[in-house]
């Protein structure tokens, strides 16, 4: 490019996204070409708009259509936490490779819809706009997609920390045990009677308490792993819970 040059810098916390030669937390020169945005140039460092919450330029708020002029001095700020989502109610999309995620938000009751399979950028971003979901990924690529209603990139690779950052960051309302971890759908009690022909012989014997997906019929019980998701409850209601 050949054309004005700017100042930029990027909060600490997004500077994972920017190439190295430009980390360290300083303000470093950038030449832009003069007619892309400014969202457009931040994009390019990249730094998904996502993680953005703020364009500072000359210690005044702009827009992310805000046309760079030479000498100006950009701050690029971070999302602030809790981050406010338009319309209600809460609800995510997980890519094909957060599948982990997905069952521990589903887990706490929050809606949490996820593709198992892998259907393309172009598809998870249309289900995100038509269905108002916030895309989950840690696909930077996926997330500059223009077609998206709003996402995140999930910071981590360990599903305790990024239920943490989710939780975090989004503080969505918490209704543990209330959704089917496999397919996101509501639960129900059910009697013993009702799905005992869905239960091996050892479960019948052994448990009388049940739950039932109302959309895939799957059915729950205390079992062996009970408190292994107790603990994971536990601990995110402790912190996140009202």
């Amino acid at each position: 490019m050949n054309g004005p040059e700017i100042v930029v810098s990027v909060a600490p916390e997004l500077e994972l996204f920017v190439p190295h030669v430009r980390r360290g937390g300083g303000a470093t020169p950038l030449v832009t070409d003069g007619v892309s945005t400014l969202g457009h140039v931040i994009e390019s460092l990249g730094v998904p708009l996502t993680e953005v919450g703020a364009l500072v330029v000359d210690g005044r708020e702009v827009a992310t259509g805000h046309i760079p002029h030479a000498g100006e001095r950009v701050e690029v700020r971070a999302v602030v936490r809790p981050q406010q989502v338009p319309g209600a109610p809460l609800r995510f999309l997980l890519d094909v490779h957060l599948g982990t995620l997905a069952r521990r938000l589903r887990l706490l009751g929050v809606d949490a819809a996820y593709e198992a399979t892998d259907i393309g950028d172009a598809a998870l971003a249309a289900r995100s706009a038509a269905e108002r979901r916030v895309l989950l990924s840690r696909d930077r690529g996926l997330l500059r997609r223009r077609e998206l209603w709003a996402g995140a990139y999930v910071y981590s690779d360990r599903p305790d920390d990024q239920l943490r950052d989710v939780l975090g960051r989004f503080t969505p309302e918490l209704h543990p045990w209330t959704r089917c971890t496999a397919c996101n759908g509501p639960l129900k009690e059910a009697r013993k009677e009702d799905v005992t022909d869905l239960l091996e012989g050892g479960t019948r014997g052994t448990y009388d308490v049940f739950a039932q997906c109302r959309e895939c019929g799957r059915v729950y019980w205390r079992g062996a792993h009970h408190d292994r998701l107790e603990r994971i409850v536990g601990r995110a209601v402790a912190e996140f819970g009202d």
